[in-house]
């Protein structure tokens, strides 16, 4: 069974054992980007009641863009990266997340 939303360091480092027991070696920033962007997707899916829009990397920031291919939102992290504010306040980190994605539905 794999973490689906990561909250803190230690599942990071669970997750990373998960994925290398799979033969894909992967580096604890990668795994934080990976489960910020999960856990940004969960809660904009739970808010919209469907996936209707989609978050993606885009340089230290998270876009959304809508069905049509349209950027409708732009979340940056609070410090200089989510990898930094995860580590600093995973908990934190979680909360802005949810409370970005319910600005980003725009009430949808």
């Amino acid at each position: 069974m794999f973490i689906q939303i990561l909250s803190d360091m230690d599942e990071v480092q669970l997750r990373q054992l998960q994925l290398k027991k799979l033969g894909d070696d992967v580096s604890e920033e990668d795994v934080i980007r990976q489960g910020v962007l999960d856990t940004f997707q969960t809660f904009l899916d739970q808010i919209e009641d469907g996936h209707y829009d989609t978050a993606k990397w885009q340089n230290e920031d998270l876009i959304v863009v809508d069905i049509l291919g349209h950027q409708t939102a732009t979340v940056a992290p609070v410090s200089d990266s989510f990898v930094t504010d995860f580590r600093q306040n995973s908990d934190e980190t979680q909360r802005y997340l949810e409370q970005q994605a319910a600005r980003a539905a725009g009430g949808r």
